[in-house]
């Protein structure tokens, strides 16, 4: 494990249990340096003052917030160590919510252990993992960490203490502008999206792998090496400008998940959205020997007479 990113005491109720923060994940992303394409030199980012137009030491920055477009207010560390955060030591435990009631978009991202610190906090360590293990609710806390607060959700993994930094109330966007106005979906289209997602659930998602990161990793090991980087086996396919029938696709797209599982699934082929019929233009009307005679005169040009 990592070393501890925090320490202090997680409080529920009356109890106490003093705890470290370690990171639960790390980021296994291909990072590149910024190099001169010459010389493959390293091209550094200095800090310059825009008012000296000189170079600064890391010593001589501050935090400013621009309160206005030409104003800006200094807010130095020692005002925001002094600022009146009651969870600066503690992750206080404020309620328990039905874990099915966090909506995912709230979820920052970062995820982290909770060890308990020393052996006096074992067993209340293991009493609120274990309650919360026996229910499907999870606990919502807040926690002063990195000059603001946060709010967390606590959850048991393992039986270790989670906790999930979650985005406030205010943070999160309103999608319903996104949504499809006014587009109508059949029932049995529903019924066959339903059966697609019971072809394709499982209970493991362990086996999926960065395949973009591998294959960058072996460019840069074959350069390395003084190799040529490997060509891929495959070219993606380009994704279809085709309009398919919405039931073919969905009905086709079930047969190679069942299949994919080793299930019996019947034929099915996708067909194309069958096109329109052209407007036929309406009938010409026969015309009867009578009209046909008088438009044929009509057309005839009239002859000149010659000058005498």
């Amino acid at each position: 494990m990592p070393r501890p990113l925090w320490s202090g005491a997680i409080s529920f109720g009356l109890v106490t249990i003093p705890v470290k923060l370690m990171s639960a994940t790390e980021d296994r992303s291909v990072r590149f340096h910024q190099v001169h394409t010459e010389d493959l030199g390293r091209v550094r980012v200095r800090k310059y003052c825009e008012a000296e137009d000189r170079e600064v030491s890391a010593a001589e920055i501050g935090k400013g917030y621009e309160v206005s477009k030409d104003t800006l207010v200094a807010v130095t560390d020692e005002e925001l160590e002094q600022m009146p955060l009651p969870t600066a030591k503690a992750i206080e435990i404020v309620a328990f919510v039905p874990a099915a009631s966090i909506d995912p978009v709230r979820l920052s991202g970062d995820s982290y252990f909770l060890q308990y610190d020393g052996q006096v906090a074992a067993k209340p360590y293991a009493l609120i993992a274990r309650a919360l293990a026996r229910n499907t609710k999870v606990a919502i806390a807040k926690l002063a960490w990195h000059g603001r607060e946060r709010l967390v959700l606590l959850r048991v993994r393992d039986g270790a203490l989670v906790a999930h930094v979650l985005k406030w109330d205010d943070e999160v966007r309103n999608p319903s502008e996104l949504a499809p106005k006014e587009t109508k979906v059949t029932d049995s289209e529903i019924d066959e999206a339903l059966q697609l997602i019971d072809s394709m659930t499982t209970e493991d998602i362990s086996g999926y792998q960065d395949e973009y990161r591998k294959a960058l990793e072996a460019v840069i090991e074959a350069k390395a090496e003084g190799r040529q980087p490997p060509k891929p086996s495959t070219e993606a396919e380009e994704p279809g400008g085709k309009v398919v029938d919405l039931m073919a696709a969905l009905q086709e797209s079930v047969r190679k998940a069942q299949a994919a599982r080793g299930e019996n699934a019947g034929d099915a082929e996708v067909h194309e959205m069958p096109k329109k019929p052209a407007a036929r233009k309406p009938a010409k009307k026969t015309p009867d020997k009578k009209t046909a005679k008088k438009t044929a005169a009509a057309k005839k040009p009239a002859r000149r007479q010659r000058g005498a």
